[in-house]
């Protein structure tokens, strides 16, 4: 890619990111902070870890952190499974990390993504079982999300590339009301080489409870995806996205 369109692409991110980051500070936006890796033992193999800082304004009231990691297998290429397990902690409103601490939760999760193609758009399907702890209690979890993944100045995610990417993730439980969540997202991406990507976006979570009551939040997510080992990844693959 010329230099002149990778300053073009980058100038564009940054302005996505400060025009919604304006927005967020009057309407008391939350915010995502989210730092993603892979270590690529070979084709098939990788392992995979990703931390997340959240806050219910613009880095004020960070509210929220969790540490996960775990193991990918690649199938083919268009299909991996994946074991993981994290530490999650949701702490008081109205400050930074306020105790009490609300919740804390153990959760271990398994995956399969399938990815298909149509035309240059890579459609990622996400399905997930998860087994949680939360404050000691167990629940189950079930999760399908549906991300497309839009190549804009290039026909695949490669180095150099700005790609468009959006998702709709529904979230089930065991119990009722059974139907838990629903995070809609819609962001850019570039490919700054193939060790490291980035991707800033916003998203829309709404929540239900069992006493029938539902919530709304949006947060501005800004992600930053990186490889080590990459000699070992499968040629321009693009970076695995298993956010939260």
């Amino acid at each position: 890619m010329p230099l002149e369109k990778a300053t073009k692409a980058t100038i564009y991110l940054m302005a996505l990111f400060f025009s919604v980051t304006s927005y967020s500070q009057s309407h008391k936006i939350g915010t995502w902070e989210v730092l993603n890796g892979e270590y690529y033992i070979n084709r098939r193999w990788n392992l995979w870890f990703e931390t997340q800082l959240r806050s219910q304004m613009v880095a004020d009231n960070f509210y929220y952190h969790e540490l996960k990691g775990g193991i990918n297998y690649k199938l083919n290429k268009n299909a991996a499974v994946f074991i993981g397990t994290g530490q999650y902690g949701t702490y008081a409103n109205g400050g930074n990390f306020k105790r009490p601490m609300a919740t804390h939760e153990f959760r271990l999760w398994e995956q399969l993504v399938v990815n298909n193609y149509i035309g240059r758009v890579k459609m990622e399907h996400r399905y997930r079982i998860e087994q949680r702890w939360v404050n000691h209690k167990y629940r189950n979890r079930f999760r399908y999300r549906l991300n497309p993944v839009i190549p804009i100045n290039k026909s695949s995610v490669t180095k150099g590339t700005l790609f468009a990417t959006l998702h709709d993730e529904v979230f089930f439980t065991s119990k009722a009301p059974y139907f838990e969540r629903n995070r809609v997202f819609g962001g850019l991406g570039y490919m700054i080489s193939r060790p490291l990507t980035l991707q800033v976006g916003f998203m829309r979570q709404f929540d239900y409870s069992a006493a029938g009551v539902s919530t709304n939040k949006n947060f501005v997510q800004t992600t930053l995806f990186f490889r080590l080992n990459q000699q070992k990844a499968t040629a321009n693959q693009p970076p695995l996205a298993y956010l939260d």
